[in-house]
């Protein structure tokens, strides 16, 4: 398996299929258990954007803003792209996008429900399963990915 580092010092690769090749998705990943995390956080995201556009509009940015990024993620994770860019930490970076997330839809959904509109009590409720959602795909990602690393750099 060639590194992100071999990939670009080759020439480009001749044929049709040669300038898509790094944009296929992988249909393991959107079956797996983070592509399925992924794919339920963009649905919860865009039903609770959905709510805030019909109540209170100063609160859907954020969740405009969460969507976009889980997009990116998703794609990033889907079409193994994240493998190009090897100098990020790409689990420390998917925890952060979690936690602030968490926090986010937190402080929103807690300042939306006193509006006592039904749109912004749907989008309070939908915003405390998505806090769940993002709070166990945080723990996950901490438990698989964070934790060994941590213990496998106690062992050099």
């Amino acid at each position: 398996m060639l590194s992100a580092l071999d990939r670009r010092d080759r020439p480009p690769e001749e044929g049709p299929a040669a300038g898509l090749q790094g944009f296929a998705v992988d249909k393991t990943f959107l079956s797996s258990l983070k592509g399925i995390l992924l794919e339920t956080e963009l649905a919860l995201t865009f039903i609770i954007f959905i709510c805030f556009t019909a109540s209170i509009s100063a609160y859907m940015a954020a969740a405009l803003l969460e969507f976009f990024i889980t997009l990116a993620f998703l794609f990033f994770y889907a079409t193994q792209y994240y493998q190009r860019f090897d100098r990020l930490n790409w689990p420390c970076l998917d925890f952060l996008r979690c936690v602030s997330a968490i926090i986010i839809f937190l402080v929103v959904s807690f300042a939306a429900v006193t509006s006592r509109d039904g749109a912004a009590i749907a989008a309070f409720v939908f915003g405390i399963i998505l806090v769940s959602v993002f709070a166990y795909d945080a723990f996950k990602i901490y438990r698989t990915d964070i934790v060994p690393r941590a213990t496998q750099g106690d062992q050099q």
